[in-house]
């Protein structure tokens, strides 16, 4: 579908993010300029642009940190996510992972994890009250897919850049969301953490939706999902790594710089 086209009925039933017609103005500069951006159930999307392109200002819009001017974000169907706070919004079912990690350093990696578990445990309920078997089993799945077994008991404060990164992913995804937003996840990663990120990411990809914002275009490649670029405010082109990279606009505003 092209990102200019009005609200289609059937792009809308499959999507679990839709932005229609999004603009919003910060003292006069326009950081989103109309933007058309539809998000799948179940598909994993860059988003890449230069620096001034509107991409943490999308995610500030979608998750309620900023109102639009215009335009609607559509989560799933019918939840117009403009008219919601951000607690509210959290509880829908969309988390955000910003660049920097922010774990608590002076617990362990578990404790970071079951704090984060999306339950209805009684505020009163302390940290080391007893587990139920299920966030158990929640807790040791995620340490898995998170590459952090063996550092289950360290505090979060050894661990590495990288790792302290995988935990916030693990963090998020304990949260259990449907959505999941994630602002240049592999920021200061060593090489070979970066393609473990990738492969963490295409797991995690198979049973929930994520918008994966980055600036490393090798990782963007290892994701093989697809590729919007934004340019002041709006997508100039969609595809794969390998279709967009060669498209005049965007090397002109972004990739031949």
């Amino acid at each position: 579908m092209s990102m200019s086209e009005p609200t289609n009925s059937a792009a809308l039933a499959e999507s679990i993010l839709y932005l229609e017609g999004v603009s919003v103005s910060f003292d006069g500069f326009k950081a989103l300029n109309s933007l058309n951006l539809i998000i799948r159930r179940g598909e994993m999307r860059a988003i890449i642009g230069p620096n001034g392109a509107g991409k943490t200002t999308m995610m500030d819009i979608v998750t309620g940190k900023t109102r639009p001017d215009t335009g609607r974000v559509l989560f799933g169907e019918d939840v117009d996510l403009t008219h919601l706070d951000e607690a509210d919004i959290a509880n829908l079912g969309i988390g955000r992972k910003f660049q920097k990690p922010t774990v608590f350093e002076s617990l362990t990696v578990f404790e970071n994890l079951y704090l984060s578990l999306k339950s209805d445990r009684s505020i009163r309920e302390t940290l080391f009250a007893r587990l139920r078997g299920e966030q158990n089993d929640r807790i040791d799945a995620t340490l898995k897919t998170i590459r952090l077994t063996e550092r289950r008991d360290d505090l979060a404060g050894d661990l590495s850049h990288g790792q302290k990164q995988w935990l916030e992913i693990g963090m998020l995804l304990a949260q259990e969301p449907e959505l999941m937003l994630l602002d240049e996840p592999v920021a200061g990663m060593s090489d070979a953490e970066t393609e473990q990120t990738a492969i963490l990411l295409e797991e995690i990809s198979k049973d929930r939706s994520l918008v994966v914002v980055e600036h490393d275009m090798e990782f963007v490649r290892d994701l093989d999902c697809v590729v919007s670029v934004l340019h002041e405010g709006s997508v100039i082109a969609e595809g794969s790594m390998d279709s967009v990279q060669v498209d005049p606009r965007v090397i002109e505003v972004y990739l031949g710089r």
